[in-house]
């Protein structure tokens, strides 16, 4: 199997997925496009933080459902919690050592119009291709 590890910009947060990761997302939503991240979907038992649990700072927002876990020294975005997918997390692939996330084909997430300000739906009906 496959093994593939990742960090933060500085160091103090660690993590490995377990299982090869096949595509990568894009979203559009407020969030995502302020910090261009580039998302893969990995089942949460196959994310394993490694070191610098304490590094950690979450920061939540709109329905305070989804969980994004930034590191609280370098301010990087290596993980997340969607909203829509609460029995997997979003792993941030510029995170991954030696990742090519290039390499992946990508898609674009439709998150734009989940938040609850401005009209938006109120329930996430499922994903989007």
């Amino acid at each position: 199997m496959t093994t593939c590890r990742g960090s933060c910009h500085c160091g103090a947060v660690t993590f490995r997925i377990e299982g090869g990761i096949t595509c990568s997302c894009a979203c559009d939503c407020s969030l995502c496009k302020k910090k261009n991240a580039l998302m893969a979907k990995v089942p949460e038992d196959r994310l394993s933080p490694t070191s610098g649990a304490d590094s950690l700072s979450l920061y939540q927002w709109n329905t305070r459902v989804a969980k994004d876990d930034f590191c609280k020294h370098c301010g990087i975005y290596p993980f997340h919690r969607k909203r829509s997918e609460l029995t997997g997390d979003g792993v941030n692939l510029h995170c991954l050592d030696g990742f090519e996330p290039a390499s992946l084909p990508t898609r674009l997430g439709k998150g734009k119009g989940t938040s609850l300000t401005g009209g938006a739906r109120e329930a996430w009906t499922g994903p989007r291709e």
